[in-house]
């Protein structure tokens, strides 16, 4: 399984110019400035010059489904593989978010094994909204430890009326088996917070940054955009060492769209690699009025991230300036050492676009899931 791809425009994601990528089995083998004299027999894929960039990995998606919150019936199924693919993701990773009751952490691990054997990089963290945390071994230390697919602990609500209230000690209770855990593996071993629409904001991990050793990086926020009180204190985490994450979610006037947060955050001074995207594909996104009853729910796609992507490109936005949000930043986060880059010795996870910068390629693996904008590989039951 040798594949040259020849005439590539390497966004890595820094901009390299005009290269030419050798793909051996699943990894890069080589970059080279001009064609390599090849012996061996192996495929040749001329890109002619149009963007070839790291494959996008989404840090927040229900792989195994969410919802549930206006019934039984209206539980979202699993994730199939071509939904991410399709999208450009060539690595996910899953979690539980309102109901970690019906859906546990074993069926958690049991999806990424099954994506996994399907061709496509995937993880998970344990644990849920509530408290205490849905686990597998009996606490969320020893799962990050010995459970090989899980990073973190996520997603634990705060300052949201479906989560179980959180109080500052037991925060730090469980910030800390992360942050052990993370020591122990190398693993990312942070504790991925999701936040509702309460004034409280992020005052509880303000509250943990000033009482406990724990490092910010730590404490990592998701749907940051969906007010804009929430977006400005998350943006001074950051420059304590908080990464944080802004979803791909329509946010009306209350937020920013996930497209002009990420603008807002490039034009401030602020640390460039602290920022990711993610799409909540998979989840419910729905709508509650002040007394807590659903008005509106929606389903999220990983499409909904890679449209962000089209939109600043569309925008006359530099790629180089935003690309890591949807991919070194976030495998910086993760500890993926060999994702969200291309590099000799990455995993060969690529993503090209055509002339209208548009994905018509995505390679995963070394494999080939979309070519010619045609879906080569699905999963088992698509």
């Amino acid at each position: 399984m040798i594949t040259l791809i020849k005439n590539a425009h390497l966004f890595a994601p820094k901009p390299l110019g005009v290269k030419h990528i050798l793909v051996a089995n699943d990894k890069i083998a080589a970059i080279c400035d001009s064609v390599p004299n090849l012996d061996i027999e192996h495929t040749v894929v001329d890109v002619d010059g149009n963007i070839v960039m790291p494959g996008f990995i989404d840090g927040h998606t229900h792989i195994t489904g969410g919802g549930g919150e206006a019934g039984f019936s209206t539980r979202v199924p699993p994730v199939p593989l071509s939904k991410f693919t399709r999208a450009g993701v060539t690595t996910a990773v899953g979690l539980l978010g309102t109901d970690d009751i019906t859906r546990s952490t074993e069926s958690l691990v049991a999806q990424v094994y099954a994506l996994r054997e399907e061709g496509f990089s995937a993880y998970c963290y344990t644990g849920g909204y509530h408290l205490p945390p849905t686990t597998l071994t009996g606490s969320v230390q020893t799962d990050i430890v010995f459970i090989e697919p899980i990073v973190g602990v996520g997603e634990l609500a705060i300052s949201d009326h479906r989560s179980s209230q959180p109080t500052l000690n037991e925060l730090l209770k469980v910030a800390s088996q992360a942050h052990v855990a993370r020591l122990m593996t190398g693993k990312a071993g942070m504790l991925h917070l999701h936040l509702g629409d309460s004034k409280r904001g992020l005052s509880l991990i303000r509250e943990a940054l000033s009482t406990a050793e724990i490092p910010a990086r730590t404490y990592n926020p998701t749907h940051i955009n969906r007010q804009k009180f929430l977006f400005d204190e998350a943006c001074e985490l950051a420059k304590k060492g908080c990464y944080i994450d802004v979803t791909a979610f329509e946010t009306g006037d209350v937020g920013y769209e996930p497209a002009e947060a990420l603008l807002r955050y490039m034009q401030q001074d602020l640390p460039q690699d602290k920022l990711t995207i993610s799409s909540d594909g998979g989840g419910c996104l729905p709508d509650f009025d002040c007394k807590g009853h659903l008005t509106k729910m929606d389903f999220a796609d990983s499409q909904s991230m890679t449209n962000v992507l089209y939109e600043l490109l569309d925008d006359g936005q530099p790629l180089e300036a935003f690309l890591p949000f949807f991919t070194s930043n976030v495998a910086s986060l993760m500890n993926f050492s060999h994702k969200g880059i291309v590099k000799e010795g990455a995993d060969a996870d690529l993503v090209i676009l055509n002339k209208q910068n548009r994905i018509s390629h995505v390679m995963a693996m070394g494999q080939w899931h979309v070519k010619d904008n045609t879906q080569i590989l699905k999963g088992t039951f698509e």
